[in-house]
């Protein structure tokens, strides 16, 4: 096998080069991809007995630890992790200037009061959300033509030009909802959209809301989107919106279903102005969104982001061989050969032709360019990962499409003889 390979030279230059710690780093990462994860560990202790504070080393470290079954180890990591993460995020809030009128750190607290105003701190938990500002806009966005256009005309178009706006009564109410396979940029749209409104750029997560203690994640979903409010313009940008609005019927619990009562309020604005805040969420499985979230109002504007076309994956091989050695790449012929293949698949096609010429370089000793007999072996190795989406996706859209909610995909389906 190619991965093999790879590793054999690098475990062959570890031989020869013990102290390397980039190299332990780099084959332990390729042994867990390969699933050889005993044989990562005694390179995980030896970059983390001289580096303990490596996060790429404590990442691979607390899954591996916890599957060899050193449970002890392994919280520990994580635990390490957690904190240097999060002393990141403060550095990275602390370093950015605030703007006149207002700090870029935000702090809420469950109340909604700004800390300090209230003496009560044993009731009143303290969060910080860390925004940013995108330095990107929809042009940086590889290819996706259509749906650029489909987001301009919904949603772009009407807040760029407020009078055209209120002339044909156009509502700025409700959100929008991308879905699609994983890997093909919905995260990147949604950042560069953030710039294109030059607004601040929130991201959350189902850990972000998520708390052990009734009615605490209702506060922390209330709390954040208080900070939007306070902070707008502000995108916020709801990742993996199907495991916080999941469907009640499919819950098991019902503070699942407390939850999801308090997001379709917040989206609501019944009880809040929100204006200048703009909901944006993305699924991989939006056959598993709570219907109610789809209603006039909340995310009613629902874009389809499927596989890059192949002037876009030429464009992705290009970019992500901006900064390496490279000699003679012909990305036009890559791109006709990867039909299918994610934004992700893409980079990752790359990422294997590095690790092919990294490892000559090494056993050589002489630095030596990444060309096309690489990227041919990465792509031999490299499958596209959509098919497994596209067969379960093909299933809803054939027997579920109430309302014509995924005529986009079924063209699609149809267009690429899957149907």
């Amino acid at each position: 096998m190619a991965d093999d390979i790879v590793i054999n030279s690098l475990l062959a230059a570890i031989e020869a080069q013990p102290e390397s710690l980039e190299l332990r780093l780099h084959v332990a990462e390729l042994l867990v991809r390969a699933e050889r994860n005993q044989e990562a560990i005694p390179h995980l202790e030896a970059v983390l007995a001289k580096e303990p504070t490596n996060i790429t080393a404590l990442r691979l470290a607390v899954p591996v630890f916890r599957e060899s079954g050193d449970l002890a180890r392994s919280v520990a990591f994580e635990q390490i992790l957690n904190a240097l993460q999060m002393q990141s995020a403060q550095r990275l809030i602390e370093s950015t200037p605030p703007p006149p009128e207002e700090p870029e750190r935000l702090r809420m607290s469950y109340d909604g009061e700004q800390p300090g105003d209230s003496d009560d701190s044993a009731t009143s938990k303290e969060f910080d959300f860390a925004m940013e500002r995108p330095e990107i806009d929809l042009r940086d966005v590889k290819g996706l033509a259509e749906v650029k256009e489909r987001i301009n005309l919904s949603f772009l178009g009407p807040l760029r030009n407020p009078e055209l706006r209120k002339l044909y009564g156009k509502s700025l109410k409700g959100g929008l909802l991308m879905y699609g396979p994983p890997g093909c940029g919905k995260t990147f749209i949604a950042r560069a959209i953030a710039g294109e409104l030059g607004a601040r750029f929130l991201t959350v997560s189902f850990a972000d809301v998520v708390d052990m203690w009734i009615g605490s994640s209702e506060k922390n979903l209330h709390a954040l989107f208080e900070s939007a409010r306070r902070n707008n313009p502000c995108v916020i940008f709801i990742d993996e919106i199907d495991a916080l609005g999941r469907k009640r019927n499919l819950m098991r619990h019902s503070a699942g279903s407390t939850l999801i009562n308090q997001l379709l309020s917040e989206l609501d604005g019944a009880q809040y102005n929100n204006e200048g805040v703009y909901i944006i969420g993305a699924t991989n499985h939006p056959w598993d969104v709570d219907v109610a979230l789809r209603r006039p109002g909340r995310l009613d504007r629902t874009i389809l982001v499927l596989p890059p076309d192949a002037p876009a994956r030429a464009e992705i091989i290009a970019a992500n061989l901006e900064e390496r050695p490279t000699q003679n790449i012909d990305a036009n012929w890559i791109a006709k050969e990867t039909d299918g293949f994610s934004g992700a698949d893409m980079a990752h096609i790359v990422e294997t032709a590095s690790e092919f010429a990294l490892a000559d370089s090494i056993r050589t000793n002489k630095v030596r360019p990444i060309d096309m007999s690489d990227m041919k072996r990465a792509l031999k190795q490299v499958r596209p990962t959509t098919g497994t989406w596209f067969e379960t996706a093909k299933n809803h859209a054939i027997f579920s499409n109430e309302g014509g909610y995924y005529d986009d995909l079924l063209d699609y389906l149809k267009k690429k003889r899957m149907i």
